[in-house]
């Protein structure tokens, strides 16, 4: 299926968490193909708050399709009923074109994706692997930067996916009605382990980085000493033990399927993440 824009008259989309990893890739396509966008967050005008449902209505109000990516995480307690509340909402106020991001392997994120399906909305999901980018833009940057990256997941081999391939997917969906009834499982072209990516990281920047196994009680215990929220503590926990179990263990055609080309592979990511300087320690020190 390929991704060509619809030429069906189109207006404005909602990209709820819109400065997110996903969400700020999301607007940046919208935008450069001239595609009128409302950025979905706290700050937002309107603002939107996922726990204030009373913020919905405004900010759905003159739009016709949605991306819908859940704070914190579909994990979370109560993330399948908002994700039936705000559909419901939606597509009884116009907004029809509903896209989903899902997390690859996640129990508890696919009765988010049931629950979109029985809503009546033109949904598409996109259903994700851990993202490249979190070793650049979130969780595992700082680590990283003090040299040295222990995490509870010694031989687990996970397909990461690039936040771009991720954006372009979501943008095809909302703009070509071709993606509607679609569920894109996206990974990234191979397997590694966390010490791999580690080590091209590593490579990439120059710097000397090395990866620590931990326990997923020393994990939590250091993450709760660094001052990390109770929630973000939990659900990182439930992330290392309930689907970094090997359950992803293997590649899926998503990209290929919603794009019509071959996903980014960690290695182009390390390359282009190290250009910017990012992981530069005596850069980032000074």
């Amino acid at each position: 299926m390929g991704s060509r824009q619809s030429q069906d008259t189109q207006r404005a989309v909602l990209v709820l968490n819109g400065t997110g990893k996903t969400g700020r890739r999301v607007v940046e396509r919208l935008q450069g193909r001239g595609v009128a966008v409302r950025a979905g967050s706290r700050s937002g005008e309107p603002p939107f708050h996922w726990q204030d449902p009373s913020t919905w209505l405004a900010a759905l109000r003159g739009t016709d399709a949605a991306f819908i990516s859940y704070y914190p995480d579909l994990a979370a307690p109560g993330a399948a009923e908002a994700i039936a509340a705000f559909s419901e909402l939606a597509v009884q106020n116009g907004t029809r074109r509903l896209v989903l991001l899902s997390g690859r392997g996640e129990e508890e994120a696919q009765r988010s994706e049931a629950v979109l399906k029985e809503s009546g909305a033109d949904w598409t999901v996109v259903r994700c692997s851990w993202f490249m980018q979190n070793f650049s833009e979130s969780y595992f940057l700082e680590p990283l930067l003090e040299g040295e990256l222990a995490l509870p997941a010694d031989a687990i081999r996970e397909p990461f996916v690039d936040a771009d391939d991720v954006a372009d997917v979501v943008v095809a969906a909302l703009t070509d009605g071709r993606h509607a009834g679609q569920l894109y499982e996206l990974t990234g072209p191979r397997l590694l382990r966390f010490d791999e990516a580690v080590a091209e990281i590593a490579r990439a920047s120059g710097e000397t980085i090395r990866y620590a196994p931990l326990t997923i009680e020393q994990f939590a215990a250091g993450m709760a000493d660094a001052g990390v929220p109770d929630d973000v503590v939990s659900l990182l926990g439930y992330l290392f033990t309930e689907v970094l179990d090997g359950r992803n263990a293997h590649l899926a055609d998503g990209v290929q399927r919603a794009l019509g080309r071959q996903p980014r592979d960690f290695s182009d990511y390390a390359r282009d993440a190290a250009a910017t300087g990012v992981w530069n320690r005596s850069r980032v020190a000074a």
